[in-house]
C-alpha cells in the first residue's frame, strides 16, 4: 500500500514538469514567430524605407552649398553631392546585411549623377577654373575631380584592396564637396578664376556631348545583344545609370545657363539652350515600372532602352548645334 500510494505524488511531478515544459514550448511559438516575420521582412521593409530616386528638376541647393558671388554650376554639385551622400544616403556601397544592398535602380541612378558631376569637374578644372591651358590648376578643382573620380562601390572594408579598413567612396565625395565650396568661397572672394570666355563653353559642351556619345553606344550594344530576352536584369541597371547621368548634366547645364548668361544671350542661344535641355528633361521623365528590353520593332512590348537613346541622342545633337553657333 505504501508503494501504490507513494506513486501518486510522483506522477503528480511529472504531469506538473510536462504541462510546464508545454507552456514554455507555447510561449516561445510567438516570439519565434515574430523572429521570423523580422528575419522575412528587414530586407523588402527596409528596401522600401531607403528607396528613393529624387529625380526633382526643380531642386536647387541650400546652405553652406551656396555661395554669393560664387559659380552657380559649382553650387548645383555641391548640393547634388550633399544631397545624396547625406540626405537620401549613399546606397551603391551598402554591405549584403543592409537591406539597401539588395537595390540596384537608386544605387544606378546614383552612380550616374555623379559620373556626371565627376566628368564636368574635369573641365571646370582643365578649361573654365583657368586662364589659359598654360596656366597652373586650381588645387581646389584639382582634388574635386580627383576624388570624384573614386568608385561608388567601396565601403568601410574592402579585402580585395587591404584587410584594413579603407576610405568609402561617400567619404570620397564628402571631401569633393568641401573642395568644391573651398574654390567657390575663393572664387566670390576674387582669389579664384571662372572663365567665361566661348571657347571654354565649347569645350565643355563637347566633352559632355563625347560621354553622352558613349552612353548612347552603352544602350546600342545593350538592345544588339539582349533586345527580345524575357530575362534581362541588367537593362534597368543600365536605364537608371544613363537616367542618372542624364539629370545629372540638366542640372550643371541649367545652372551653367546662368553663369554664362551674358554669352548665351550674346550669341540668341536662349531658345537653342532651352531646346537642349527639354531632351534631357524628356530622359530624365521616362519612369516606367518595369523596364522591357523587348525587339525594337515588337508589336506588343516596348523597349524603353530605345526610347531613352533617343532622347539622350537628340540632347547630344542639340549640344553640337550650339557648338557650332558659338564658333560662328
Amino acid at each position: 500500500m505504501s508503494e501504490i500510494g507513494g506513486a501518486g505524488p510522483e506522477k503528480k511531478r511529472i504531469g506538473t514538469s510536462s504541462r510546464a515544459k508545454e507552456t514554455v514550448k507555447r510561449g516561445w511559438k510567438p516570439v519565434v514567430l515574430i523572429l521570423f516575420f523580422l528575419i522575412v521582412a528587414y530586407y523588402p521593409v527596409g528596401m522600401i524605407m531607403v528607396h528613393n530616386i529624387e529625380d526633382d528638376i526643380d531642386f536647387v541647393p541650400t546652405g553652406e552649398n551656396v555661395v554669393p558671388g560664387g559659380s552657380h554650376a559649382v553650387d548645383m554639385m555641391a548640393g547634388l553631392i550633399d544631397r545624396e551622400i547625406n540626405v537620401n544616403r549613399w546606397t551603391a556601397n551598402d554591405p549584403f546585411f543592409m537591406p539597401s544592398s539588395m537595390l540596384d535602380n537608386m544605387p544606378n541612378f546614383q552612380q550616374g549623377v555623379i559620373s556626371a558631376l565627376a566628368r564636368f569637374s574635369f573641365e571646370l578644372t582643365d578649361q573654365i577654373g583657368r586662364t589659359r591651358g598654360s596656366s597652373q590648376t586650381d588645387p581646389d578643382l584639382q582634388e574635386a575631380a580627383g576624388l570624384l573620380q573614386y568608385s561608388g562601390t567601396k565601403w568601410t572594408w574592402d579585402p580585395s584592396v587591404s584587410l584594413m579598413p579603407t576610405a568609402a567612396s561617400e567619404e570620397q565625395y564628402a571631401k569633393a564637396r568641401k573642395s568644391l565650396i573651398n574654390y567657390n568661397k575663393r572664387l566670390a572672394e576674387g582669389q579664384a578664376v571662372f572663365e567665361r570666355r566661348a571657347d571654354n563653353l565649347i569645350a565643355t559642351l563637347d566633352r559632355i556631348s563625347l560621354d553622352i556619345g558613349s552612353s548612347t553606344a552603352a544602350i546600342d550594344k545593350h538592345i544588339d545583344e539582349n533586345a527580345g530576352n524575357w530575362i534581362d536584369f541588367k537593362a534597368d541597371d543600365l536605364f537608371y545609370d544613363i537616367k542618372g547621368q542624364s539629370y545629372g548634366y540638366y542640372m550643371i547645364l541649367k545652372t551653367l545657363a546662368q553663369d554664362y548668361e551674358s554669352l548665351i544671350k550674346e550669341r540668341e542661344l536662349n531658345n537653342a539652350w532651352a531646346q537642349m535641355l527639354d531632351s534631357f528633361k524628356s530622359v530624365i521623365e521616362l519612369d516606367p515600372i518595369i523596364i522591357v528590353n523587348a525587339a525594337p520593332d515588337s508589336q506588343f512590348l516596348p523597349n524603353h532602352l530605345t526610347a531613352q537613346g533617343f532622347y539622350v541622342l537628340r540632347a547630344r545633337n542639340q549640344l553640337q548645334e550650339i557648338s557650332n553657333i558659338l564658333l560662328k
